[in-house]
């Protein structure tokens, strides 16, 4: 019987810290390019448009020894039963047998990898002299992002909070989200020195910042070209499926333009509409060659770059891997015989 080690969301939370997501996410990327992990076509269906639907994202790390998936499920109406919008699973199997090693929960750990990659994107390609950083987006992944960039790039000397498309709930929600912050931050033993500020001017905050995040639903963009000045660095995380842009698709024409997966990039991730619209033949890259130096990132100084960070299974997988790490460590968990 094979023996498998579940993780709870409770058990993710006491065990996962930002140092641990940023080396994960950066060991899938290195994994990736150096043709040690490789992802495989994503599945999404829409059991019913707008309100339910599912999506899979699976692969294989080599140096790992193993493969796996994640599952993520939204049904838009479970709130008003009382049940969460979002449900996510990561199964965990050996490379060498197929044996199911582990089920995870995955909520935790999507927000913690996501928050992970921007920051990564941010450090490789931003300018190393950034000061202030803008969290296009007040929702539940803002304080992963701005925690782990701030936990990456301690140089940084301002964050502005903006919600696009509600710029009065930035102020409402700043306090909360620093706080978040803080904790993220304190858990990893780092204290913030950036100052926290809400940006009611979208395009105003734009002009002053040096790198953007974006993670927001958008379906369409927000950040205009002519707002973005040249040596600013994008992290695009919202677009996640077809039809989702957060940024002015003229903007990719005068960017270099990197991602995690070409392939998704183009058809579901930032990059989809500018290519499709003809801004953007290419990609320059992906990002997990940069990390090993197989390819330049950012080329000087007045050079507009761009991660789409459309989030990979291999990130999860490492994720869990290291998570499974800590867990026997800790005597966290429970294992069950299937």
């Amino acid at each position: 019987m094979a023996k498998v080690k579940v993780l709870s969301a409770k058990d993710v939370e006491e065990l996962m810290t930002l140092p641990m997501a940023i080396e994960a996410v950066e060991s899938a990327y290195r994994q990736k390019a150096r043709g040690k992990g490789e992802t495989w076509p994503m599945v999404f269906h829409e059991f019913v448009h707008g309100v339910a639907d599912l999506d899979i994202k699976s692969g294989h790390m080599e140096d790992a020894g193993i493969f796996g998936l994640k599952l993520v499920s939204w049904y838009g109406e479970n709130p008003g039963k009382g049940l969460p919008a979002l449900y996510g699973t990561t199964l965990v199997f050996d490379l060498a047998s197929g044996e199911p090693r582990a089920l995870v929960n995955a909520g935790p750990v999507t927000d913690f990898r996501t928050g992970a990659a921007g920051a990564i994107g941010a450090k490789a390609l931003a300018r190393p002299d950034s000061k202030t950083l803008l969290m296009a987006g007040a929702g539940a992944l803002a304080p992963y992002l701005i925690a782990a960039t701030l936990y990456l790039m301690p140089g940084l000397e301002k964050v502005l909070l903006a919600n696009p498309h509600h710029p009065e709930k930035a102020a409402e929600v700043l306090g909360t989200v620093t706080a978040q912050v803080d904790e993220l931050l304190g858990k990893s033993g780092v204290k913030r020195g950036a100052e926290m500020a809400a940006a009611a001017d979208l395009e105003g905050a734009v002009k002053e910042s040096d790198i953007i995040l974006t993670a927001t639903p958008a379906y369409e963009p927000f950040i205009k070209a002519e707002w973005v000045r040249p040596g600013t660095h994008l992290s695009c995380v919202g677009a996640d499926m077809s039809g989702k842009e957060e940024v002015d698709p003229a903007l990719f024409a005068k960017a270099a333009v990197f991602g995690d997966d070409e392939g998704q990039c183009m058809s579901v991730g930032e990059c989809e509409i500018p290519h499709a619209k003809g801004f953007l033949t290419a990609l320059r890259g992906e990002l997990g060659a940069v990390l090993t130096g197989d390819l330049p990132g950012r080329t000087g100084a007045e050079e507009i770059t761009i991660f789409d960070s459309t989030g990979i299974a291999l990130q999860d997988l490492s994720s869990a891997a290291a998570l499974l790490k800590a867990a026997e460590e800790k005597e966290l968990g429970v294992t069950a015989e299937l």
